[in-house]
């Protein structure tokens, strides 16, 4: 009898574990760069490559970075959000068009409206990697030490942005 106790406590274990892993949202992985200064960056403006931006540009500012590309569908779906979310005024929205050419992105951001105070292009992805972006949309809150302070994966709609992203934005610029 107790040759079988040992096998069945494992199995009750592992079982317990994929039960917690079932119930977890894969949209909420941790990112590592939460917590540490942004990666550097000095790209050139999507409507005009003979300026650059650098994250330093930002500093003293809370700030979204949202990683985007005009042939992404999710990038579609959150569009209209950073339209309503840059009218608001709450906090500037800059964006990074991700592995994408110039004309296609300025032809969707004219279609579909432009919510960045400025887009800089990552044509061959490098930035993205440093950011440790596997799929676009996503989104970065950095605070105006240049920190992040968080990473949000997947397309931001109306209830990531009422109940994550704007209170913590909030409370960011208090600070």
């Amino acid at each position: 009898m107790k040759r079988f106790l040992l096998p069945l406590v494992v199995f009750l274990i592992v079982m317990g574990f994929l039960g917690v892993g079932l119930n977890l949202d894969p949209r909420e992985v941790p990112s590592p760069l939460v917590g540490k200064a942004a990666p550097t960056f000095n790209l050139p403006r999507l409507d005009d490559p003979e300026k650059k931006i650098s994250n330093k540009d930002m500093l003293g500012q809370v700030w979204l970075f949202n990683v985007w590309a005009s042939w992404c569908g999710a990038c579609r779906e959150e569009h209209p959000v950073l339209v309503e979310l840059a009218k608001s005024g709450a906090v500037p929205v800059y964006g990074m068009d991700y592995k994408d050419t110039r004309l296609e992105a300025r032809q969707w951001l004219e279609i579909g409206g432009n919510p960045y105070v400025a887009s800089v292009m990552d044509a061959d992805g490098r930035v993205g990697i440093d950011y440790g972006v596997y799929g676009v949309p996503e989104t970065y809150v950095i605070d105006k030490a240049g920190i992040i302070a968080y990473k949000q994966i997947g397309p931001i709609t109306e209830e990531v942005l009422r109940d994550k992203i704007l209170p913590l934005v909030k409370r960011l610029q208090a600070q």
